[in-house]
């Protein structure tokens, strides 16, 4: 049975949570007050979940889910995310997470700061471009027709891989962006940003993205 560390327990970790049990897997979820913090959300999971510190998520991990702010970037553990996969859901709001120069000067994104940080991993933007309260709720079956689509972009296939089949097993059709260069186009300010769209509309948006 696969185990997905998840790195942050906010709106969005803990709906890809509850999502990734109820299909199956087995998660070990992390925040940054610890596990003794979880012991409500861990219930309401169920048998499949257990809580534990960021560094134990992430070993215990066959792939991981990294959702905290980006100001707490630094905290996100490298050594056990070596070698595994990282869905990255970050976003930059510099209200909350302060200004920080090479985003605001537009010569990285938040998934190639997490990259570099995770030297060893393969990142994979996932889960960002999406309301919390939407991922369980406004999924469908593989070719209903307007099925929601959501983007994902990564410097590794096995990673875009990856993301391509949890998108499908929560009910979205994937595209994909690229590389994590690219990430920036489903970010905040941008048209594909937390909008309902089929995959032709996501598209469209995504080449409407500008700078």
């Amino acid at each position: 049975m696969t185990t997905v560390g998840i790195i942050g327990a906010g709106h969005i970790g803990s709906a890809v949570a509850k999502g990734l049990v109820d299909r199956g897997y087995d998660v070990v979820i992390s925040n940054s007050r610890g596990p003794e913090t979880l012991a409500e959300l861990v219930g309401k999971l169920g048998p499949r979940a257990r809580a534990a510190t960021a560094a134990e998520a992430a070993a215990a991990g066959d792939w991981a889910v990294v959702t905290v702010p980006l100001k707490a970037l630094a905290a996100v553990p490298v050594e056990p995310l070596d070698g595994k996969i990282v869905l990255d859901t970050n976003n930059y709001y510099w209200e909350r997470d302060g200004r920080i120069a090479a985003l605001d000067e537009k010569s990285t994104t938040t998934s190639r700061l997490l990259q570099d940080h995770l030297p060893g991993s393969r990142v994979v933007k996932a889960f960002n471009h999406i309301g919390s309260g939407d991922i369980l709720t406004d999924g469908s079956a593989a070719g209903t027709e307007g099925r929601r689509a959501l983007a994902l972009a990564s410097d590794f296939d096995d990673a875009a891989a990856l993301a391509t089949t949890v998108y499908d097993e929560f009910g979205f059709d994937a595209v994909n962006v690229g590389g994590l260069d690219e990430s920036w186009r489903v970010e905040r300010d941008q048209p594909a940003y937390v909008v309902r769209q089929n995959e032709e509309e996501l598209v469209a948006n995504l080449a409407r993205a500008t700078r």
